[in-house]
């Protein structure tokens, strides 16, 4: 509003209004704006049609940036947690070590990040599923798994990202060293790092938050999983999973992966009091075998004084069989499975014979060959070792990294050889060698009985009848068949015996003279090897005694009367019986799991070659971060095609 007033005009709005009295401010429109009412509404529709013109392109913009933006979070959250990208090695393991120069600092953090986004489903995991091609698949345990390749303890010693880790790729994680009661382990600093050799020192003493407490870490995952499968939260559906009825491991809880926890005794418990020392592996097999699929036993590390003492054949065998013991007594229908990790120290051909005989007569199911060493290898060659580092050294504790790969390739062979070699002994020693009826030879394998040298034949004058062979046979089972209630029997009872049965017979006709060379006196199942190569005799048909006495079968197959070899022998056993119906089978391979200095897919597929089921990796995981595995996957397929490749190569010339 404008208000004009002087002491002769006074052009307020109403006045003027009122009085007709002209705008003063007309002129001023008239004159400086010379347009009309219709040009002035046409300049602003142009101007708004400006206007919209460019925002409709401000909106375009908005709207690419936003799509490139989303695209651009889509595709960093995809390949961030994609355990295939390099970002893991060669950002994040640098930067950690740049933040945390303490290793064990840095290894907390990371657990603790990698927890922090599992929980929100952020962490780095395996995608596409390349195990589905089954081009590395192995059975362990009765379980196929995707691949042959597993962590071991150390990684998560307290059970915080077991499922982190399993999606990463391993087929086995292996959680722990758990103790019966909390420890804190040995002072700090107690881990170093050798950047040189991309190895690691460390003395942690089997730092333990205890197995009560990892117990019930492991249980409230195993329910809260059976609430996610709709059957409950409660203790029945606990009981459903463990018994198997969610169709996967009850430890990893993941089809086609299988959990180990690593057990230990603490460190005040006395080594000499083997009671004691079998109480705290009991005590955790009892608690933590519930919720594992797998039981490893540590009576190697080198950080718990006195530890490896407990590797002796006898103590080991007692300490074993009082774990297997309790890992029957686990309440589930689903087996828990028991393997004892072993130290690359103890080496010598009597320690590993010894370790081998006291898994084969304790019953545990296998064998984790290696552990940090207590010895420190040569440098890896080309590469010389700073002064930091060579005071790194001279610390106590065990040692790991590339440089101890020899050293485990060559346990693993011995390992494997001797256990096969003890599997043998002791299928002889549960089917005993049945001896020849003469007494001049001794038939070592349980095949078919054939006969002897003295056995009858078709000129019955010039050789021992049938009833003789047989005689012979009840003779000698007679003096080998007794025991406390009934004593042994004479030679002259026997020959006394025999002389009467003699006469009693009825001497041969011709024709069954001529049937007995056509058959061996008893005829066993054969024997096959279930380690061997090669199952083409188990695969074709015993050749019939007809085919082996030619014209002789001939007349005997038109004999349709009972051969008196068939009706006596019989009815004599040539062995006592078996205490159970498994009794003769062959004991079952005893599996390996291999870990010390692996750390590509090359040196994988070496250690697999030489005997072991499973290859574990530690100090690779920890410098190359949560992409290892699937690195180490893609190489061990590399270079399995190239063998391939160059086998069909070299058979196509």
């Amino acid at each position: 509003m404008y208000s004009l007033q002087t002491e002769q005009y006074n052009f307020s709005p109403a006045i003027v209004a009122a009085k007709k009295v002209p705008d003063p401010f007309e002129w001023l429109a008239r004159d400086h704006y010379p347009w009309s009412a219709s040009t002035t509404a046409a300049a602003v529709a142009s101007t708004n049609t400006t206007q919209d013109a460019r925002s409709s392109v401000t909106r375009l913009k908005n709207l690419l940036l936003g799509t490139a933006l989303s695209l651009t979070l889509v595709f960093g959250f995809y390949y961030t947690t994609d355990t295939r990208s390099s970002l893991h090695e060669y950002l994040v393991i640098p930067l950690l070590r740049y933040v945390y120069p303490d290793a064990e600092d840095a290894h907390e953090f990371g657990n603790k990040a990698l927890k922090f986004l599992g929980s929100f489903g952020l962490h780095p995991r395996e995608r596409g599923d390349p195990d589905a091609t089954g081009d590395l698949a192995v059975e362990v345990f009765g379980h196929k798994l995707g691949n042959p390749v597993g962590t071991s303890a150390g990684i998560d010693k307290h059970c915080e990202i077991p499922d982190v880790l399993l999606l990463a790729g391993p087929a086995i994680v292996e959680i722990g060293g758990v103790t019966p009661q909390p420890q804190e382990g040995n002072p700090k600093p107690r881990v170093w790092r050798i950047k040189s050799q991309n190895a690691l020192i460390n003395r942690y003493g089997l730092n333990s938050e205890g197995a009560d407490y990892i117990a019930m870490r492991l249980r409230q995952r195993l329910r809260e999983y059976a609430y996610h499968m709709g059957l409950g939260i409660d203790q029945q559906a606990e009981q459903m999973i463990l018994d198997g009825e969610a169709g996967v491991p009850p430890g990893s809880l993941h089809e086609g992966k299988l959990l180990a926890v690593q057990i230990a005794k603490n460190k005040w418990t006395k080594d000499e009091d083997i009671e004691s020392v079998k109480k705290d592996y009991v005590y955790c097999t009892s608690l933590l075998g519930r919720y594992a699929d797998i039981i490893v036993v540590n009576v190697s590390s080198p950080n718990t004084p006195g530890l490896r003492s407990l590797q002796k054949s006898e103590p080991l065998t007692d300490i074993l069989e009082a774990v297997v013991g309790a890992a029957r007594k686990v309440k589930r229908k689903t087996p828990v499975h028991v393997m004892v990790k072993v130290s690359p120290d103890e080496d010598s051909e009597e320690d590993v014979r010894g370790i081998c005989d006291a898994v084969w007569d304790s019953g545990v199911d296998g064998v984790v060959v290696g552990n940090t060493t207590k010895k420190r290898p040569d440098p890896l060659p080309g590469y010389s070792i700073p002064e930091q580092e060579q005071r790194y050294l001279s610390e106590a504790g065990g040692y790991s990294g590339p440089s101890t790969f020899g050293r485990t390739l060559a346990l693993v062979k011995r390992y494997r050889k001797i256990l096969d070699e003890s599997s043998y002994i002791r299928a002889d020693e549960t089917n005993p060698p049945s001896s020849t009826t003469n007494g001049q030879s001794t038939q070592k394998d349980l095949g078919r009985i054939e006969p002897t040298a003295q056995s009858p034949s078709s000129d019955s004058k010039d050789q021992p009848s049938i009833a003789s062979s047989i005689a012979s046979s009840a003779k000698s089972l007679l003096l080998e068949t007794h025991d406390e209630t009934h004593p042994p029997i004479t030679d002259s009872e026997v020959d006394a015996s025999v002389s009467r049965d003699k006469e009693n017979l009825k001497p041969q006709t011709p024709e069954e003279a001529a049937e007995s060379t056509s058959q061996p006196i008893i005829r066993l199942p054969e024997r096959t090897n279930p380690f061997s190569s090669s199952s083409n005799t188990a695969d074709e048909p015993s050749p019939s005694p007809a085919s082996q006495t030619g014209n002789a079968t001939a007349s005997s197959s038109t004999d349709t009367r009972p051969s008196p070899s068939t009706s006596l022998a019989s009815s004599i056993p040539l062995s006592p019986p078996s205490s159970s119906p498994s009794s003769s089978d062959p004991p079952r391979r005893k599996v390996i799991f291999a870990t010390g200095g692996i750390t590509n897919g090359a040196q994988a597929l070496q250690i697999l070659d030489a005997g072991a089921d499973i290859s574990q990796v530690y100090t690779a995981l920890v410098y190359g971060g949560i992409g290892t595995i699937s690195k180490m996957k893609m190489e061990m397929r590399a270079e399995l095609a190239a063998k391939a490749k160059a086998k069909g190569t070299s058979t196509g010339r």
